[in-house]
């Protein structure tokens, strides 16, 4: 990852390929306005030009970017992604975007982290003319306090190191971490404060964890339940984290169209994203207590697969109808919600590629939150907007949750008997298994996964889509 550092000198002065200098209505970049009006450069907020110095500036490079005239946090980590993907080749770049407090320098370093990430490990080394642009290093240029701008750009790299983390594990071929093989690499986590237990098939019958077997007991590698523990000193507050872990999702015996799985590889990105949250809460010091279980589970049309028709008992000792066997994210997390409650923390927060529902009404770039303590899921989306992660509340209507009752043979059916809701039955259903703890669910079904271009600071495939919004959260409970 790059190294980010901060300076309070002139930008003109500061050593560099390329000065980022971000334009607010009615300023003249270095009297650069011709020049760069000329190149269709109009300063709105995302547009961004490439133009020389002309001995202007120290840097033989000038990327214009856009700026409000009172930008938001999240405008200056886009400003500054942006910037940073329009630099034409490898390069030093110190980024002017006119940040003077805590929060935004640690967005102007969190965007140009964020927008160098790179996914190369199947990838043959590029001849040396084939090598794309990349970030080095980079200097944020302000005002602020030397040891607080030294401190939030500390910060936003351990978060930018969590979100990397969570984005390798997603974008890693199915096959080369199933269960066993993503809950050796969590175990092998180096993280002080931070001890890791994991659960083979054995502890997990043993547990009564019915869900988490059914769904893996398709494949011939079996399914692990992945428990962190973090407990410094001082904690007053228990964060309980739960994360959907599918390692490779065919659908199971509902098997999926072939199109429809050939993304299946990010079917655990909750898991992903829980786990990286813990570390970058560890190593960052906050005073928290936080329990997370990722339930990882391979979801295959073996000979011992689950079928529909089957009835499963969960960890709660509830028994579940299964009718359809490519729902399976909720059957994981009922008794990943199940071991989270029984510690009785302060809240409970589960993350999962859930239903494709949610994508069709929240399209791919919005998680959605679903809760049963409106004030829980208030704290989350503020969460959120401070992290810079779009999500949207979502109800859970008591028309949707009495279809969850409706098994004539077991407590609970698990799929939705009508074609509308699904998001809303699916949290119905998890709500079943969290009693009166307060509860947020996050389906981030859409935004996990990008199959389209890379945009601001998001790249092509895994997004780490939850991280900072975890990390966010955790630093609200210590406030």
């Amino acid at each position: 990852m790059p190294a980010v550092t901060v300076t309070s000198a002139q930008p003109t002065t500061t050593e560099a390929d390329a000065l980022v200098l971000g334009v607010r209505p009615d300023d003249d970049p270095l009297g650069l306005s011709e020049p760069l009006k000329l190149l269709g450069f109009t300063g709105k907020p995302g547009s961004v030009a490439v133009v020389p110095s002309n001995g202007a500036a120290s840097a033989p490079l000038v990327v214009a970017v856009g700026l409000a005239a009172e930008p938001s946090a999240e405008d200056l980590r886009r400003a500054a992604a942006n910037a940073v993907r329009a630099v034409p080749r490898s390069a030093t770049v110190a980024l002017q975007l006119h940040a003077t407090s805590a929060e935004q320098v640690a967005a102007v370093a969190e965007g140009a982290l964020l927008s160098a990430y790179r996914y190369e490990r199947f990838k043959a080394a590029p001849a040396e003319d084939e090598v794309p642009p990349s970030l080095e290093t980079a200097v944020v240029v302000t005002d602020l306090d030397a040891d607080a701008a030294e401190q939030a750009v500390a910060t936003a790299h351990t978060v930018v190191e969590a979100v990397a983390l969570a984005r390798d594990w997603v974008n890693c071929p199915p096959g080369d971490l199933r269960p066993p093989q993503f809950a050796d690499e969590i175990a092998a986590l180096d993280v002080p404060g931070l001890s890791v237990t994991v659960w083979d098939e054995t502890t997990l019958a043993d547990e009564r964890c019915g869900g988490i077997l059914g769904v893996g007991q398709g494949s011939d590698a079996p399914p692990r339940l992945v428990r962190l523990e973090l407990a410094p000193e001082g904690a007053t507050k228990h964060l309980t984290l739960v994360g959907k872990g599918i390692t490779f999702d065919s659908g199971g015996l509902s098997i999926k169209p072939g199109a429809s799985m050939q993304t299946m590889k990010c079917d655990m990105a909750g898991a992903a994203a829980i786990v990286a949250a813990t570390v970058a809460i560890a190593r960052l010091g906050l005073p928290i207590k936080v329990t997370a279980f990722a339930c990882l589970a391979e979801n295959m049309p073996g000979g011992s697969a689950t079928r529909p028709g089957d009835v499963l008992t969960m960890r709660s000792g509830k028994t579940v109808e299964v009718h359809n066997t490519d729902a399976e994210g909720r059957l994981v997390l009922a008794d990943g919600l199940a071991l989270a409650t029984e510690l009785e923390p302060d809240l409970v927060v589960d993350v999962a590629t859930l239903t494709g529902a949610a994508i069709v009404a929240l399209g791919e770039r919005t998680a959605g939150v679903l809760t049963n303590d409106d004030a829980l899921g208030e704290q989350v989306l503020d969460a959120a907007k401070l992290a810079g992660e779009p999500m949207w509340p979502l109800p859970i209507p008591e028309e949707v949750a009495h279809r969850v009752h409706t098994s004539s043979i077991a407590d609970l059916r698990q799929h939705n008997p009508k074609p509308a809701g699904g998001t809303l039955f699916a949290a119905a259903f998890l709500r079943e298994f969290v009693g009166d703890t307060p509860w947020a669910h996050l389906d981030i079904a859409g935004p996990a996964f990008n199959e389209g271009g890379a945009f601001d600071y998001t790249p092509v495939g895994g997004t780490g889509s939850g991280v900072r919004t975890l990390v966010r959260l955790a630093e609200h409970l210590t406030a």
